[in-house]
C-alpha cells in the first residue's frame, strides 16, 4: 500500500523537490550578498531587485499551503472515489482505515516537510530585510515566516482530503478547499490571533520618536489621535490620557497650540511657517500632563504566537483527519 501510494504521488513529489532545489540555488547565490549589504555596510535600504524577490518569495510561501490543499489534498481520495478504484483496493485485504491512513500519512508528512523547508529557507534569506522593517507581527509577514507555514500546509492538506471525501468529485473539492482555506486563514488572522494572549500596556511620552500625533480638522470638528511604533511589536491601540486616565480634550490642545484654529483657514499662510515649531512646543507642553497609553503585544511574544497559531491549525488538521476516518468507515460503501 505504501509503494502504491508513493507511485501515485511520485510526480507531485518530484515537482516539489525540483522547486526546492531551484529555490535553494537562488537563495544561496543572492543570500550572502544580502547579508553583506545589511551587516557590512549597515544599510537600511536594499536594491530594488532584492525587495522584489523578497515580496515574491513571501507570496510563494503564502501560496504553498493553499496549493498543497488544492493539488495534493483534494484529489488524493476524491480521484479514487470518483473513478471507483477504491473498491478494488478494499477487496485486496486492505482495510479502508489502513488505506486512508497510508495516504494521509505519506502525503501529509510530505506536505509538512515541503512547507517547512520553504519557510526555513525564505525566513533565513529574508532575515536582513526583516531586521530593518521591524514588523514581524504584520498580518502578512507573520504568516510567511517561522513555524506557521507548516501548520497552514498540514491544515490545507487535511482540508483538501476532507473536501474530497465529502464531495467525491475532484474539481468541486478543489474549489471548496481554496474557499474554505482562505476563510479559515482570514478568521484566525483577524479574529482569533489577537486573543491568543492578553495584551500588555505601556506608557510613552508624547515627545517620544515612537509616538505620532495626528490632528485632523473635519466637518464634525477637530480630532486628536495618537499612534505608536514599537519595533517588532503588535500595537493594538494608542490613547492620549493623563495620569488619571482621562482622554486628551480638544480644548487642552487648543490651549497648548493657539494657532491650531488657523490651520486650514484662509489665514493659514500667515501661520504656516511658524506653526511646526509651535506645534512641537505645544506637544512638549502637553507631555507634562499627558502620555500615550499603548496596548500591544511585545516582540518577545512573537515565537509564542507562532507556536500557538501553528498548534491551532495542526489541531484543526487532526479534527479533519478524524472526520475523514469516521466518514470513510460509516458513510462510504
Amino acid at each position: 500500500m505504501i509503494r502504491l501510494t508513493w507511485r501515485q504521488f511520485r510526480a507531485q513529489a518530484l515537482v516539489a523537490l525540483g522547486a526546492l532545489v531551484v529555490l535553494a540555488v537562488v537563495l544561496a547565490v543572492t543570500g550572502p550578498h544580502l547579508v553583506h549589504l545589511a551587516a557590512g555596510a549597515g544599510t537600511t535600504t536594499f536594491p530594488g531587485h532584492y525587495l522584489f524577490l523578497h515580496q515574491a518569495l513571501s507570496f510563494v510561501v503564502l501560496a504553498i499551503p493553499a496549493l498543497i490543499g488544492i493539488f495534493w489534498g483534494a484529489p488524493l481520495v476524491a480521484r479514487e472515489l470518483e473513478t471507483g478504484t477504491f473498491r478494488l483496493a478494499w477487496t485486496q485485504s486492505v482495510t479502508r482505515t489502513r488505506w486512508l491512513a497510508v495516504k494521509l500519512g505519506l502525503v501529509g508528512v510530505s506536505s509538512l516537510i515541503v512547507a517547512g523547508l520553504f519557510s526555513l529557507m525564505v525566513t533565513w534569506w529574508s532575515g536582513p530585510i526583516d531586521r530593518v522593517n521591524l514588523n514581524r507581527f504584520d498580518a502578512v509577514w507573520f504568516g510567511v515566516r517561522g513555524l506557521t507555514p507548516i501548520g497552514y500546509a498540514v491544515f490545507g492538506f487535511a482540508l483538501g482530503v476532507t473536501m474530497g471525501v465529502l464531495i467525491r468529485r475532484i474539481q468541486p473539492a478543489m474549489v471548496t478547499t481554496i474557499v474554505a482555506f482562505i476563510v479559515a486563514r482570514v478568521a484566525v488572522t483577524f479574529w482569533v490571533r489577537p486573543h491568543f494572549m492578553a495584551p500588555a500596556h505601556t506608557s510613552l511620552t508624547l515627545t517620544s520618536p515612537m509616538v505620532g500625533i495626528s490632528i485632523v480638522k473635519g466637518a464634525s470638528g477637530t480630532t486628536v489621535s495618537a499612534s505608536a511604533s514599537i519595533p517588532n511589536a503588535w500595537v493594538y491601540s494608542a490613547q492620549i490620557v493623563d495620569k488619571a486616565g482621562h482622554a486628551l480634550s480638544i480644548q487642552a490642545v487648543q490651549s497648548a497650540i493657539p494657532n491650531l484654529g488657523a490651520v486650514g483657514s484662509p489665514h493659514a499662510h500667515a501661520v504656516g511657517q511658524d506653526f511646526q515649531a509651535e506645534f512641537q512646543a505645544g506637544i512638549a507642553k502637553l507631555a507634562t500632563t499627558y502620555h500615550a497609553l499603548v496596548t500591544y503585544q511585545p516582540a518577545s511574544r512573537y515565537w509564542a504566537f507562532q507556536g500557538l497559531e501553528t498548534a491551532v491549525f495542526l489541531g484543526l488538521a487532526l479534527i479533519l483527519a478524524g472526520l475523514c476516518f469516521w466518514w470513510m468507515r460509516r458513510r462510504l460503501s
